[in-house]
């Protein structure tokens, strides 16, 4: 056998059998009581934008697509979830202070308006996730009014 279909071989085990280290799925299909569909005014529009561009990585239940079980997708995916939740998870977003719900919301906007959020490689799998301008101006508003609406209750 020759150098090279060894080499071949040898990476065509290792795919094999990292196939069955499997990260743990961020998967819960209950909303929290803290979830901030259930702390805020959100409306139906805004959660519909919200669970399709957001929530797969900003909350405590993604929606897995089927390349999700292939290593090494899914220990990407999988650190893309972390970082995204420790970032901002809307399933524990009134565990947060007054102050850091405004500045996550105010994140929300900048990301928004930045062209930062949805990431670019989730939009390329997701072409639900490609926000319209007229999208991307409603939930700016929208996160605007939910700022002026928690600032007047402090």
């Amino acid at each position: 056998m020759s150098h090279t279909r060894k080499i071949l071989l040898g990476i065509g085990i290792a795919f094999i059998v990292i196939q069955f280290v499997q990260p743990s799925h961020n998967k819960n299909t209950q909303v929290s009581e803290v979830d901030i569909l259930r702390i805020v005014n959100v409306p139906d529009s805004v959660k519909s934008i919200l669970r399709t561009t957001c929530y797969d990585c900003h909350s405590n239940n993604t929606n897995y697509p089927w390349y999700s079980n292939i290593q090494p997708i899914s220990w990407m995916m999988a650190n893309h979830i972390k970082e995204g939740k420790e970032e901002l998870n809307f399933s524990e977003f009134g565990n947060y202070s007054p102050r850091k719900q405004l500045s996550k919301l105010n994140g929300i906007a900048n990301s928004i308006r930045d062209d930062i959020m949805p990431l670019s490689s989730y939009k390329l799998m997701h072409k639900q996730a490609n926000l319209s301008k007229d999208e991307r101006l409603f939930l700016i508003k929208w996160t605007q009014q939910t700022i002026d609406s928690l600032s007047a209750k402090k």
